[in-house]
């Protein structure tokens, strides 16, 4: 069984940063694309960024050159470091396994307000 556990998330003032964790237990993060998505209240949810298994990154156009995803092989975590936050980024994140074992985490809360 596969399982993504977020963590990170907290209540940061605008032009704050913040880092994200996701722990992967039950497959390898090596193997497998990965990703960082959100959800603002009344919004679907958005993808923000994507590491594929041989290491190519994609970003949102939103968060580019804000945000960086990352990936420890060693501790099956992938990261998302965010820098300039600003108050339309307040969102739950969820962490995104693809494949045919797609998984998904519980999320954690971002928000960024003053």
């Amino acid at each position: 069984q596969v399982q993504l556990v977020e963590s990170g998330g907290g209540l940061v003032q605008p032009g704050g940063s913040l880092r994200l964790s996701c722990v992967v237990s039950g497959s390898s993060i090596s193997g497998n694309a990965m990703g960082w998505y959100r959800q603002a209240p009344g919004k679907q949810r958005e993808w923000v960024a994507i590491v594929t298994s041989y290491g190519s990154i994609t970003y949102a156009v939103d968060v580019k050159g804000r945000f960086t995803i990352s990936r420890d092989i060693e501790k099956n975590t992938i990261y998302l470091q965010m820098n300039s936050l600003k108050p339309e980024d307040t969102a739950a994140y969820y962490c995104r396994l693809f494949g045919t074992l797609d998984s998904w985490g519980q999320g954690t809360q971002v928000t960024v307000s003053s």
